[in-house]
């Protein structure tokens, strides 16, 4: 009978796969020997794997440069990277090697594009396309870096009054570009039926004649439109994307200067060995949709933007952990106890249930069993039971001196931003050290230690002791 956890793996998915490889029993995260960060930094820790990001933006670039191509599509792509996904300077400035343009979410994402300037990593000709409802703060930033001699900000109205702060704080001596943001219908199995973000495309033709056509200050250059559920291949996302067409056709008939369409982001990634998703399918049939509805209503095609996030960096990322216990609580339910907490590190897999790609370091040749995964914390939900494409997780059973590591891979998007990098943890439970590896100036793969594991000294202080 084959029962090791090879085996197991094996049998049920086509492996190794792109990212992923065993050597000598050792699982290998993009060919970076996992073991060894772990004999040197010890567990827990969070990985970020630099390369993958330019990877992951290159290969964007090409399929939406193919299909422009395939489609004799007379248009420009623009990639922009959605900062709320991870907003560290060494991301940052990672995503910014490989000329691409920056989508921002509220006030404080400008102090972050005014130091990048200052660091040079970016000049007054790239894009800064500004999301989100604007608070007062939010529109005053944006104002300033707009009469600071930035080129290519687009503030995308969130709502009719938003208009009003910048015709208040613009001292541009050029017309300004403006977006404006449709409200998306959502899927009737969603919490809600339009989304809150955005203007009702009802509306759209009526306030641009209002408030807009003729106006000396501003122009409007682009249309976003983005669904919750992100880029997906079914009957809804496409009816609602050729509806955000038809009205870009509308517009575009009494709007001559609007020459660009921004489809947000919404490419999901890899949470699973068993993982299938077209990219080049998609992204062809955007382009070639955006063609044929700007052909039968005898409109020029737009430039296209995306904001993808997750996508840019999530498959950058790795949590690497150590099982500390084995506890059997009853005739079926056995746990493995590990060094940290799924709440404070991977918060989504306690707010939304999400699953992430997840594989044994180590003991690739031991037999496997099916294991229920807990945290540190005394919360009754700080646990992961089940994979995403299997109710259930198995990994190899405890045996000899070397603990059970396992990685949950995959986890480089919006993590630490949504359990609050360093600050106070459920139970106190510590941020845990960040390892980062990338290239050095002389090309050379390297680690080094970004952070060390949050101190109690430093929870005490924010606490007031």
């Amino acid at each position: 009978m084959n029962s090791t956890y090879t085996d197991l793996v094996n049998q049920t998915f086509e492996f190794p796969q792109e990212g992923f490889d065993v050597q000598d029993s050792y699982l290998e995260f993009n060919g970076v020997n996992i073991k060894a960060l772990i004999d040197k930094y010890g567990t827990p820790f969070k990985l970020t794997y630099l390369p993958k990001i330019g990877m992951q933006i290159n290969k964007a670039k090409k399929m939406f440069q193919d299909a422009i191509k395939k489609n004799r599509y007379d248009g420009n792509y623009y990639y922009c990277y959605c900062t709320k996904s991870s907003h560290f300077s060494f991301i940052m400035e990672e995503t910014l090697k490989h000329n691409i343009h920056i989508e921002t979410s509220f006030a404080y994402d400008i102090d972050i594009i005014t130091k990048l300037y200052e660091r040079k990593k970016i000049n007054k000709d790239t894009f800064v396309i500004c999301n989100g409802y604007k608070t007062k703060p939010y529109t005053k930033a944006i104002a300033r870096l707009i009469n600071s001699g930035f080129r290519n900000v687009i503030p995308v109205l969130d709502n009719k009054e938003e208009l009003e702060d910048y015709q208040k704080f613009i001292r541009a001596k050029d017309k300004v570009k403006l977006g404006l943001r449709i409200a998306a219908e959502e899927e009737p199995t969603f919490d809600f039926y339009t989304s809150r973000l955005g203007i009702r495309s009802r509306d759209v033709l009526e306030f641009y004649v209002d408030k807009l056509k003729g106006n000396e200050k501003f122009e409007l250059k682009m249309l976003h439109f983005f669904m919750n559920k992100g880029i997906k291949d079914d009957i809804y996302y496409w009816s609602q994307f050729n509806r955000v067409l038809n009205l870009y056709c509308q517009l575009k008939k009494i709007c001559p200067e609007l020459d660009s369409i921004n489809i947000g982001g919404g490419f999901p990634i890899k949470h699973s060995l068993g993982f299938d998703y077209d990219y080049n399918y998609i992204v062809n049939e955007i382009v070639a949709n955006i063609k044929s509805v700007c052909k039968k209503n005898k409109v020029p095609v737009p430039d296209i933007y995306t904001e993808f996030g997750s996508f840019t960096v999530g498959e950058s990322g790795a949590v690497i952990y150590s099982v500390v216990g084995e506890k059997m609580q009853n005739d079926r339910e056995n746990w493995y106890m590990i060094d940290s907490s799924f709440i404070t590190t991977l918060p989504d897999t306690w707010g939304i249930g999400e699953k992430f790609l997840m594989l044994p370091i180590n003991k690739w040749d031991q037999e496997y069993q099916e294991v229920h995964l807990g945290g540190l914390t005394c919360d009754g939900y700080d646990f992961y039971t089940s994979e995403e494409h299997i109710n259930a997780v198995f990994l190899p059973k405890l045996s000899g001196d070397e603990p059970l590591y396992i990685g949950f891979f995959h986890t480089g998007a919006y993590q630490d931003q949504l359990s609050g990098y360093g600050g106070i943890k459920h139970c106190l439970i510590p941020s845990p050290k960040h390892v980062i590896v990338g290239y050095d100036k002389n090309g050379q793969l390297k680690d080094w230690l970004y952070a060390k594991e949050q101190t109690a000294q430093s929870m005490l202080k924010i606490l007031g002791y």
